[in-house]
């Protein structure tokens, strides 16, 4: 998609602050923190969100879902931390390709 930026920033035609990378996703520091570490997990493939994702995006979910332990490791979150997956509009998604946001580091909200 050429109008994307996540798709812009998979392709490298974008500087990030990038944390991780594989042939499935890419990991950067998010530009608006809403914690001490907000990283985004970014599947390299155009998804616009998790309502479209289908059975084929089975593996790909998984692996996003599963990268999270060890990032969050990596980013010294010893005691837990949380993933969102905004949906929709209505879910709070700004932009139209799925990615995760893992967030920790203290002083996140209940709900």
């Amino acid at each position: 998609m050429e109008d994307c930026i996540f798709c812009k920033i998979v392709a490298g035609k974008m500087p990030t602050d990038k944390v991780f990378e594989d042939d499935q996703v890419i990991v950067i520091r998010d530009i608006r923190p809403k914690a001490k570490v907000h990283l985004l997990i970014i599947c390299r493939a155009h998804i616009k969100s998790l309502k479209a994702a289908q059975e084929k995006h089975h593996t790909l979910l998984a692996h996003m879902l599963t990268l999270q332990t060890k990032l969050a490791e990596e980013a010294g979150l010893h005691d837990g931390f949380r993933t969102v997956i905004n949906t929709g509009p209505g879910g709070g998604q700004e932009i139209d390709h799925l990615h995760f946001h893992l967030l920790g580091g203290g002083g996140l909200p209940g709900f």
